[in-house]
């Protein structure tokens, strides 16, 4: 497994146990140089990182807490809010106490910066990549690419089907793939609507005169939109108290890919929350060149394009 993965992904590998059960190991890691992921048990009134290592105490100190934190660029809360999570790093000392015992200094900052220099500035548009999820915005989602490292997914970009907020789709924690956008120096831009499939595999699921669930995303004065799957919906005439977010049955009176129209009647609506799934995906390469949603005898073509 490459060392760049969202934070937690070495958590558990075999290599990264063997690494930290003793001071022996942790000494091999500091002349190897290797990254390693430990969860930070306390952050103290100075904003270093407190780990316990297999018993032995590992600090790693504020000013390498995070990339950029030096430079005033990182507020002080990416450190805290790391607290009885995962984090990666680097050893870069071993000492000891004035008692003798071993004492691990480790830097989360240079971990970050080899993710940065050895992958993140290589990241193309159309590298599909694995991503984790941080946090969510009105505007978006930001998702850890590497070692901490975060990338905006902006919510238009989450799914074709249309929402409000990125938590009708995510939740923090959900391990996602992600195309690249683009980067601009490292500054990395996410998609995600394009590895949920085409319109014409999404309307594959479905046939007319089928009741299947769905859920309201907008109610408009000629309808409401239903979304079957995130990547397709459907608009059926409005109900009496429709509003976004409920789930609700479905007749499909028909499906018309000329026209990338489907038809519905509510049959019934519900009060119960929708909890977001994770993502299924209908694209499993490493490299897109080329999103076309639109059917071939579309009367309007849809693509996106990663081609530089």
């Amino acid at each position: 497994m490459t060392q760049f993965v969202p934070e937690g992904g070495l958590l558990e590998t075999y290599d990264n146990k063997s690494y930290l059960k003793n001071l022996s190991g942790i000494t091999e890691a500091l002349h190897e140089g290797r990254i390693l992921e430990s969860t930070v048990s306390l952050c103290d009134s100075s904003h270093n990182m407190i780990l316990d290592i297999s018993g032995i105490k590992g600090i790693i100190p504020r000013d390498e807490g995070a990339l950029g934190i030096r430079e005033g660029k990182v507020r002080d809360i990416a450190i805290i809010s790391r607290v009885n999570r995962p984090v990666c790093f680097i050893v870069t000392a071993v000492e000891r106490d004035i008692e003798g015992r071993p004492i691990a200094y480790l830097s989360r900052r240079l971990a970050q910066q080899r993710c940065m220099d050895n992958y993140v500035m290589k990241l193309e548009p159309g590298d599909v990549i694995p991503a984790k999820i941080t946090h969510l915005e009105q505007f978006g989602a930001f998702a850890d690419i590497g070692c901490g490292i975060a990338s905006l997914l902006p919510i238009d970009s989450i799914s074709v089907s249309r929402i409000d907020h990125p938590s009708r789709r995510f939740t923090v924690g959900t391990d996602i793939k992600a195309v690249v956008k683009s980067n601009d120096c490292g500054r990395i831009c996410l998609t995600h609507k394009e590895l949920l499939g085409t319109w014409q595999e999404n309307a594959d699921m479905f046939e007319p005169g089928e009741t299947v669930s769905g859920i309201v995303r907008s109610v408009e004065d000629y309808g409401a939109f239903i979304e079957l799957t995130p990547n397709l919906a459907g608009l059926a005439e409005i109900k009496p108290g429709l509003k976004s977010g409920m789930p609700v049955s479905v007749y499909i009176k028909s499906i018309i890919p000329q026209r990338m129209k489907v038809k519905l009647i509510i049959i019934d609506t519900f009060d119960f929350k929708v909890t977001p799934g994770l993502p299924e995906y209908f694209y499993t390469k490493d490299k897109m060149y080329e999103f076309v949603y639109s059917p071939d005898e579309s009367e309007k073509r849809i693509a996106t394009s990663f081609i530089q």
